[in-house]
């Protein structure tokens, strides 16, 4: 059994679609979608691809689905830029109500199991939360107390679209990266393969002048940032784990 494991389109269409065509060779049995898939420059192509995608998908939604429906209702959400209720109100104002229904009835977490390899978590950050943060810098025992719950030795996971593997005690919890804006390294798509013997952390690349010039085209009132900062360059992985790792101890002392 081959699983492809794809967190963080967030609407970059042509990321998603250049990923999509290196699974034809790869054929995988299931295309595992991660969250975080609409909040971007083409939101309803995007979820039009995922949903007609020939075969066997399934999907949990990240903090950016919930944020998504919950501006389109008008609801305040704490802590979220004023940049960002932006842009989530044109994500939401791009999609149906259908459309935004579905991603409400996304569940948060989800277990396949691939032989071989037994259970595996999949979940958008950690499982009780679609938008708490850590880093490969986090302290061990502040991981550990994230998934203490969780009976799964393997686990993946997300939303901070950096690409990583951590061990903690006798669990191994994977982020594969983003497909659609990705955080570290060379600008492309960024995930992951699983099957029987394991998981390959994967990467593929795109044309980078075409993207730019669609996303440019799409409408998003914050195409250029996007293109700018996920598609023509992209953050360098140390700077991108200490910033991400502040956010994540200004997060820890609201919470505290």
């Amino acid at each position: 059994m081959k699983i492809a494991v794809l967190y963080d389109i967030h609407g970059n269409l042509p990321a998603l679609h250049a990923v999509l065509e290196e699974l034809k060779s790869i054929k995988p049995d299931v295309l595992f979608i991660g969250g975080d898939i609409v909040s971007g420059p083409m939101p309803l192509q995007t979820l039009e691809t995922l949903r007609n995608f020939p075969g066997n998908v399934q999907m949990i939604r990240g903090n950016g689905e919930r944020e998504v429906v919950e501006v389109s209702e008008g609801k305040t959400i704490p802590f979220l830029s004023e940049k960002g209720v932006e842009k989530q109100k044109w994500v939401g104002e791009q999609l149906t109500p259908s459309d935004r229904q579905f991603l409400v009835e996304l569940p948060e977490t989800m277990v396949l199991e691939v032989k071989g390899l037994g259970e595996i978590l999949f979940c958008h950050a950690t499982p009780q939360s679609d938008e708490e943060i850590f880093t490969p810098l986090t302290p061990d025992e502040l991981v550990e107390t994230m998934f203490h719950t969780v009976e799964q030795p393997l686990i993946f996971c997300g939303h901070t679209h950096l690409p990583f593997v951590r061990k903690i005690g006798d669990k191994q919890i994977i982020n594969p990266g983003s497909v659609g804006m990705p955080f570290t390294g060379a600008p492309g798509a960024y995930w992951a393969l699983i099957d029987e013997n394991g998981f390959e952390l994967k990467y593929t690349a795109y044309d980078l002048e075409e993207a730019s010039k669609a996303i440019l085209k799409s409408g998003d009132p914050q195409a250029e940032e996007f293109v700018e900062n996920y598609i023509r360059n992209t953050m360098q992985e140390e700077q991108a784990i200490n910033m991400i790792e502040k956010l994540a101890e200004q997060q820890r002392k609201k919470d505290s």
